[in-house]
């Protein structure tokens, strides 16, 4: 169990994971990396122009590439914002920000591309509209760059697999805001060329990254721990709990932000797209996400609309019993009886059920250590680095007890336990 030394323990296991994460088994870390001098980010967006200011600062020749002049200029309009703010922290000269944006070229050309060493696709999570890219990308990108999906969910061989160069394809799954956030999850897919994987790895450090390594998946590792957090999260709003308890508990925890706030800043519809993915999978759940996805169609998007879980106004967040009412009358049709919830409760199944995922994606070497899985949750999703990430908190306050919660769980909470509770295979032999 925890002590004392807990928080020291997990600040130098956090230092070795970051060290372990760089070994790749099977793969010779004396391969010869790919020359990148230039690269070539596909979308101007909000994600876009992020990674474009990852590369200017890191002194690479950037080509911003998007479909309409409007499109591209408020892009670059962004980037010079975003600069802007970094002048007013102190953080960079205006010398320093005129020389990144000098890196910044804009285009709205494929043929721009042609000599680019590496080329990032930032845009619509759309698993179509990423093909067609890609197709595009073929046939202009000379022999040898590497072709890089940004996606945050979608199958990485399904969009190689349109290519006639599946080796030259990976993941960069950048996090938003991507010129802040340390990150990076690199993607590695069936085809991918061991180069190109040592490549991303060395060009995550010269940009200043955390690089985790995940295999191909829903979600890869973050966003498939993500999703059973969420569940848990706006299940308990529909069972009683309010938004602004769930995130109080969540922070009480030590998380930087609760589940609702997190959706809120992220985007609800951002949310929404995401689980078409994976509709046929949740059919037999009516109540799955049935929080987010009301909120969806009532257009409440979170801050960027000015309405989500909560009311935004300029800066204050405040509560809002329509989302209560919401929640009740939800609740109702479904014949989910409304309960008093303990902030134990809230955290519990959050959390459990984040680390009961986890132990799946380890069985299924998605990740190929438990420590990647920490980098990833501490660097990307506001877990309390005190805590040193999900799973050496598990190993702290140990495994047999987290199964007998969720065992616990899977009883109490009728069809949604007996469904969603089911412990993972091995979860007792699982290597923390």
């Amino acid at each position: 169990m925890m002590n004392n030394h807990f928080e020291e323990r997990a600040a130098q296991y956090l230092i070795s994971a970051k060290q372990a994460a760089e070994s790749i088994p099977g793969l010779d870390p004396t391969t010869p990396v790919r020359d990148i001098q230039t690269v070539g980010i596909i979308g101007a967006g909000t994600m876009g122009a992020g990674i474009a200011m990852n590369f200017a600062n890191a002194g690479f020749q950037v080509i911003l590439l998007e479909l309409k002049q409007e499109a591209l200029d408020r892009g670059l309009e962004n980037i010079r914002k975003n600069y802007g703010y970094t002048l007013k922290k102190g953080k960079l000269t205006q010398e320093q920000i005129d020389n990144n944006l000098s890196y910044i070229q804009g285009s709205l050309s494929y043929s721009d591309l042609r000599e680019a060493d590496l080329v990032i696709e930032a845009v619509f999570e759309n698993i179509e509209i990423k093909k067609s890219v890609f197709k595009q990308l073929d046939e202009t990108c000379q022999p040898g760059a590497i072709l890089a999906t940004n996606t945050s969910y979608l199958d990485v061989n399904e969009i190689a697999a349109v290519t006639k160069r599946p080796k030259d394809v990976i993941g960069l799954h950048f996090f938003s805001p991507a010129n802040i956030m340390r990150l990076l999850e690199i993607v590695r897919a069936d085809a991918t060329a061991d180069d190109v994987l040592l490549s991303t790895l060395k060009i995550a450090h010269t940009i200043k990254k955390v690089p985790v390594i995940s295999g191909v998946c829903w979600g890869f590792i973050g966003n498939r721990m993500f999703e059973p957090y969420g569940r848990e999260a706006s299940r308990l709003v529909l069972e009683g709990a309010s938004p602004a308890q769930v995130d109080k508990a969540l922070t009480d925890f030590g998380f930087a932000m609760g589940f609702c706030s997190v959706i809120d800043l992220a985007g609800i519809d951002v949310g929404f797209f995401a689980r078409e993915g994976i509709r046929a999978q949740l059919e037999h759940d009516p109540s799955y996400q049935i929080i987010c996805d009301k909120l969806y169609q009532l257009e409440r998007y979170g801050q960027k609309t000015g309405r989500g879980f909560y009311i935004y106004e300029g800066r204050d967040r405040i509560d809002d019993p329509e989302v209560l009412a919401l929640a009740k009358e939800t609740a109702e049709a479904l014949n989910i009886t409304q309960r008093k919830i303990s902030d134990e409760e809230i955290v519990e199944r959050c959390l459990f059920s984040m680390i009961n995922e986890a132990i799946k994606i380890l069985n299924e070497g998605i990740a190929y250590r438990a420590s990647d899985i920490d980098l990833v949750f501490v660097n990307g999703y506001g877990f309390p680095a005190s805590k040193g990430g999900p799973m050496f908190y598990a190993k702290e306050l140990g495994l047999a007890h987290i199964l007998e919660r969720i065992k616990y769980y899977q009883s109490v909470l009728g069809e949604h336990g007996q469904k969603w509770f089911e412990p993972a295979d091995n979860f007792l032999s699982c290597q923390l």
